[in-house]
C-alpha cells in the first residue's frame, strides 16, 4: 500500500492514494489552514468507521441477512499533550434491514473490533474503543 502527500502550502497537503483517489487536507484555521478539507486525523477516524462498517455488512450479508443500511457514527477523545493520539473512540451502529437478529448483528461487530478491521485493532493499541448498536426495520 503506497500513498503520496504533497504539501499545497500553509498547512494543507494534497494525497493520493495508491487506488488513485484525492483527498485534500487542511489543518484548523487556528493553526493556519483555511478549512479546505479535512484535518488528518479525522480521516484517521473516517479510515476506522469505513473499515468496521465494511466487516459489519460483510459478515452479515454472509450470514444470508438483509442489510439495507449500515450507519457508523464515531466519536473519539485525544490525549491533551503531544502527541494527542486517540484516546477513546466509541463506535454506534445503526444498522437497517429485515428481520435482523440483533445477536448476529452484536456478533459481527465484535468480529470486526477483534479479527477483521486493521484500522480498529491498531487505534485500540491507544485507544479503549467501544461500541453498542440499534436495528431500525425496513419497511
Amino acid at each position: 500500500m503506497k500513498t503520496t502527500v504533497t504539501w499545497t502550502g500553509g498547512v494543507s497537503f494534497s494525497a493520493t492514494t495508491g487506488s488513485g483517489h484525492a483527498v485534500v487536507m487542511d489543518g484548523a484555521p487556528e493553526s493556519g489552514g483555511q478549512n479546505r478539507g479535512p484535518r488528518p486525523m479525522e480521516l484517521v477516524l473516517v479510515g476506522s468507521g469505513g473499515c468496521t462498517s465494511f466487516d459489519v455488512v460483510h459478515i452479515l450479508r454472509k450470514s444470508r441477512l438483509e442489510v439495507t443500511a449500515c450507519v457508523a457514527e464515531v466519536e473519539a477523545e485525544r490525549a491533551a499533550t503531544d502527541p494527542k493520539v486517540f484516546t477513546r473512540i466509541h463506535i454506534h451502529f445503526i444498522v437497517t434491514g429485515r428481520n435482523l437478529d440483533p445477536k448476529k448483528v452484536a456478533h459481527a461487530i465484535e468480529l470486526s473490533a477483534t479479527k477483521y478491521c486493521s484500522a480498529s485493532i491498531m487505534l485500540a493499541k491507544t485507544a479503549k474503543i467501544t461500541h453498542d448498536f440499534e436495528i431500525a426495520e425496513t419497511k
